[in-house]
This record gives C-alpha cells, structure tokens and sequence, in this order.
C-alpha cells in the first residue's frame, strides 16, 4: 500500500515524521513512509553521545537491549531499544538498505519529562498518521515548551539542514511533540546548538525476561507479535484491536484447559461492557493491557486475569547466554532508590503499607532520625483499615445529607408521592390538611473524596506546614488510590523505621491502580493551591458522577466549572459539621521504612499513639 496521495510534513528535501515513543501504530506508520518516500539518508531524534550503543542495541533485535550511562549528579539513566519505537524501525530498514544514519538530537543532563496528554494512537488506524499529528497540534496549540525543549529544537533544525545539504531525500523521526518547534525553526537562519559532545562509560545490556513486562511500553505479547509480523513481511495487517482479541481467546483456551471451566455469556457480557466503559472514560479507542488484566479480573474472576496475564506478558525472544550484561528493571524498585528513569512512559509508584515505633529518650530518637532514609516508604496497615472505612463513612453521609435536602413535603392533591408525612400531617391536625413527602433521590455514586484539614497557603516567606506531596497506589481492591500533602516524613521519628505524620489534606479515588502522580500532572496547574489540586484531580479520575469535599470552605468556582464541564457533582461538607474527636485521630499516621519494620512496627506506634 503505497503513500503516494497521503500527506506528510516536508521541509525541502526532508520529510519529517512525528511519532510517539514505543507505540506500534507509529512504527507502522514510520515503515510505511519509508517504502514510500526512498530516502537516501535518515535522520533520528537521538543523541550522537550515544550512537554507538543504540546502533549495537538495534542491531541485537529482537532481543531487548538497554543503554544506560550515569550523568554527573550519578543519575543513572536507561534507553530501552523496543522494536516498536518508529526511530528504531526506520533506523532497522536503513541499516539493511545500508543508508547513512545521523543522530541530530542534542545531549543535555536536563531532559524534562513529557506529560503531554496524547490521543489514543489507534486512531491513526482509522483517520491516517498526518491527520492524527493535526490533532494533536491543534489540541496543545497554548501549550508552553522549556529553554531546554527549545534548545533541543534548534539544534535539531540545524543538523537537518547541513544534513539535507548533502543528501537527496532525508526522513527524519523525531517526537510528536517536537514537530511544531522543528518546522519553525527551521524556516529559521540557524546556527549551532551547543550541548554534550561527548559521554564516557555508556553501557548497553541485555533486559532480563522478568523485566520485561513491566518495562516494555507495549505489552510483551503485541511487541512480539509485530515482531513475527515484520519478519514475514505482513506487518501491514497487523491491529491492536486484534491483537487483543487474539490474546483474550488465548487466555480463554487456556482457562478451559486448566481449570475445566466455561465462562458464561452472562459473564462475557458483563466483561466486554465493563471494559468498554473502562476505556472510554479513560479517554480510549482501545484498551492498554492494564485495562484488559482489570476489566478480566472484575468480571471474569482472578484464575482468568493470570491467564490472560501470563500470555500477555510473554515475549518469544530471549538470549540466555547474552555476550552483553543482563540488567533486571523494575519500576517499583528504580523509585524506591529514588532514581530517575526515561522511559518514554511514566512509572506509578505502588502504595505500601505504613508501620510507626514508640519513644525511648532524645537520644535514641535522634539515633532514629539519622537512621531513617525513606527509600522504600510504606504504610501502617491498620491505619489503612480506619481511613478507608472513614473515607467510606463521609461518602455515605455526604449523599444522605443530600438526599434530605432534596426531601419535599407538600399538600395532597393527586398522589401519594411517597406516602403520608406524619409528623407535618399532625401539625396542621386542626386544619384537616393531610401531607404527602416525595424522597430525594440521588442518581449516582461517589467516586472519589477529598478530606481538607489545612489548606496551608505559603507564610510569608513562601514556607509550608505540610509540604510532602505524596500519590501512591492501593494495594488491592479494598483500598483506594491515594494523594495527600503532610508534614515530611522523618521528621517525627517514633521507632526505628518509623515517622509520624499529620495530613493537611488527602484524596481517595476508587477502584485502585488508577492514580497518577497528580502533584507533577500539568493537567492541573491551574490549580491555585493543593486543596484546589486535590479536587481537580478526584473530579478527573472520578469513574462516578459525585465527589464528596470535606473542607472548611466551600469548593472554589473554577471547580464548580471544571466539575459541570465533566458532567459531575460536588457533594460539600462543612469540616466542622464532623467530629473534632475523630478527626485529630484521623489526622496522625505513620510511616515505615521499608517492609521489614511491619514485624516489630505495632508495638512502637502504640506507645507513640498512647504518649499522643
């Protein structure tokens, strides 16, 4: 299928390709204008620091390879080569075309992260790659780019142009995001970026099995997948929504073979509905493996979600004698060292339990404090019983207060309504008039609550009482996703291993496994103050229509906007109409170092809980 009549970004002699890292609709797309177009030399959104080592990575698939190097604060850093990723598809054809290959990005120690929000890329399969790029320029049009994004742009209009200067036809592959700033910088006089020329100790290894489904941007299944298709030469026909499709029916195979057990069409019913909502309120065409293992494991049941799992997550190629290192990577593990990863996707950190410990003398305790790292923080699981079940108490009370709001008495006319109202009815005895009450009704659920205790504006000097700014993930699905703001944790140590803490406020949303780090989300920069943010972001990720807010003031006007816009509700409720008592309890939890202290951590809180 040829590109002769489609559309495409073009400056001179170059055809810029915008993509999305790691996504195989891009990487298809990214072939398709190869084939097309014949260039004569290709250009890439890497770094030249780092040729050598891509090209090595590249040149190993289909085994996954990592690039890693340590800048010079000792932030270790790691590309992943993934053969879905565009710039490593077209970077394949040109090596076996025997092409030239240029690196023009420019190296830096600055990277921000990318937390553009970007439509589903399985539109691309149905309204084209140039008319997805369209929208996407159209919908971050106002967006605002850093010194260092800008730097990036230059540099790389300005390697294009002296690579177009000696080539006949150049494809270059750069970030979706990027292509605006290229194309005007590039009608541009241009000048030379100055930046990183050179880097020492650049490592590439071999990602380990066990990394791979929780490091590969796409599933393991669809990478290889495409994988197998790209050998065969049909690569063209191959569709996530297949895809999937494809990987259910395995799953279910599998399912029926092991466990001698059918799902009904009830339950296939309630599965495919489920996960239709699921994606669409996520904002989706098609869901993520996420998604998939969720949707499956609500509806299907546990034993169906592994199956389906252990076939997803399986990836056909694996070295077991690599001549290279083999690195194992975990998310959890790579933000528990707090170190940082690009990995062309963000990484959730997993909420883990809490465990506090008791007083034993200023210089024990002072001991504690020069002890307690925070590496691998986790909460107190009793602590977690009593917020959840207050978390649902307040959502409980906020819809029946509501309700009777909403509770009408009136004269009897025609219909009984909801039956006789007694006690009106008696008042006006004498009067002979009979009333009839017609009950509130709520239509929805809540789906999210925000607890504020302290808004915290900045004192004078810009100074916060709770500036730890925390989102962390249930563990199962009696728990909810959680962000808060409190005092730092370390700061109040009570045990060995162990911080108290106090909350300025906090959100839960449910079900779990859903919540962003909503703190570095620009999605909510407008946002004036963290009692602003918490709200913003429990409307967003809100599966219901009502969200409970508790707090001393009213919800601000901007979130009554933001909320009718989401077609949503705020339930408010006054901080103080709620039990001082239990709110100062509320108001303390604790937080444990690592998951070792859970073994001696009731004791210690107990103490500190008893000295409170």
């Amino acid at each position: 299928m040829g590109l002769k009549n489609t559309r495409s970004f073009n400056w001179k002699n170059v055809r810029l390709f915008p993509s999305i890292g790691n996504i195989l609709e891009f990487a298809k797309e990214a072939r398709r204008h190869y084939e097309d177009f014949r260039p004569t030399a290709v250009a890439l959104e890497y770094p030249a620091t780092l040729r050598e080592k891509i090209l090595e990575g590249i040149q190993r698939l289909p085994y996954i390879s990592v690039v890693s190097y340590e800048e010079s604060d000792q932030t270790e850093v790691f590309l992943i080569i993934e053969p879905t990723d565009a710039q490593v598809e077209v970077a394949r054809l040109a090596l076996e075309d025997k092409l030239p290959i240029y690196f023009v990005d420019r190296d830096s120690e600055e990277f921000p992260y990318d937390y553009e929000i970007y439509p589903d890329p399985y539109c691309i399969s149905r309204i084209g790659h140039y008319e997805y790029c369209w929208l996407y320029l159209r919908l971050t049009r106002y967006s605002r780019k850093s010194p260092e994004d800008i730097l990036r742009e230059k540099a790389i209009a300005y390697n294009l142009g002296s690579i177009s200067r000696e080539h006949e036809r150049v494809l270059f592959v750069g970030g979706l995001y990027h292509l605006k700033g290229i194309l005007s910088e590039l009608n541009r006089p241009q000048a030379s970026v100055i930046g990183i020329k050179r880097r020492r100790a650049v490592n590439l290894s071999h990602l380990s099995e066990e990394s791979l489904p929780e490091i590969l941007t796409e599933c393991p299944y669809v990478v290889g997948r495409y994988e197998e298709a790209r050998k065969s030469g049909k690569w063209e026909e191959i569709d996530r929504a297949q895809l999937l499709e494809e990987l259910i029916d395995e799953a279910k195979e599998a399912y029926l073979k092991y466990y001698k057990e059918t799902i009904n069409p009830y339950q296939w019913e309630l599965f495919r509905k489920y996960l239709k909502n699921y994606t669409l309120i996520s904002g989706r065409i098609v869901p993520n493996f996420y998604q998939l293992v969720i949707a499956t494991r609500a509806t299907l049941g546990e034993d169906m979600a592994f199956e389906l799992w252990q076939r997803g997550s399986h990836y056909p190629w694996h070295c077991q004698d690599p001549a290279i290192p083999v690195i194992t990577l975990e998310g959890e593990d790579l933000f528990l060292n707090l170190r940082k990863i690009r990995l062309r996707r963000r990484i959730r950190t997993q909420r883990r339990r809490l465990f506090p410990v008791a007083l034993r003398g200023k210089e024990k305790m002072r001991q504690w404090a020069k002890e307690f790292k925070g590496d691998g923080i986790c909460s107190y699981p009793p602590e977690d019983l009593v917020i959840e079940g207050y978390g649902r108490y307040l959502m409980k009370k906020a819809v029946e207060i509501k309700t009777h709001q909403t509770h009408v008495v009136e004269p009897f006319l025609s219909s009984m309504k909801d039956g006789i109202d007694i006690r009106e009815t008696v008042r006006n005895w004498a009067k002979g008039n009979i009333f009839v009450k017609q009950e509130g009704r709520i239509r929805g659920r809540v789906g999210s609550l925000v607890v504020i205790f302290d808004p915290d504006p900045p004192d004078e000097l810009g100074l916060e009482q709770f500036p730890w700014k925390v989102t962390w993930h249930g563990e199962h699905d009696q728990e909810s996703d959680m962000a808060f703001y409190s005092t730092p944790a370390g700061l109040d140590v009570v045990g060995p291993g162990i911080s108290r803490c106090v909350y300025g406020g906090f959100m839960m949303t449910y079900p779990p496994m859903r919540l962003a780090d909503i703190w570095q989300d620009p999605y909510f920069e407008g946002a004036r103050d963290k009692p602003e943010r918490l709200l913003l972001a429990a409307l967003d990720y809100s599966l219901e229509r009502h969200v409970v807010y508790v707090a001393p003031k009213p919800p601000s006007q901007l979130c009554q906007r933001v909320a009718e816009a989401l077609g949503k509700s705020i339930l408010y409720l006054p901080l103080g109409a709620l039990s001082k008592g239990v709110l100062k309890r509320l108001r303390y939890f604790h937080v444990l170092d690592g998951h070792p202290v859970r073994a001696y951590a009731s004791k210690y809180i107990k103490r500190s809980n008893g000295g409170r």
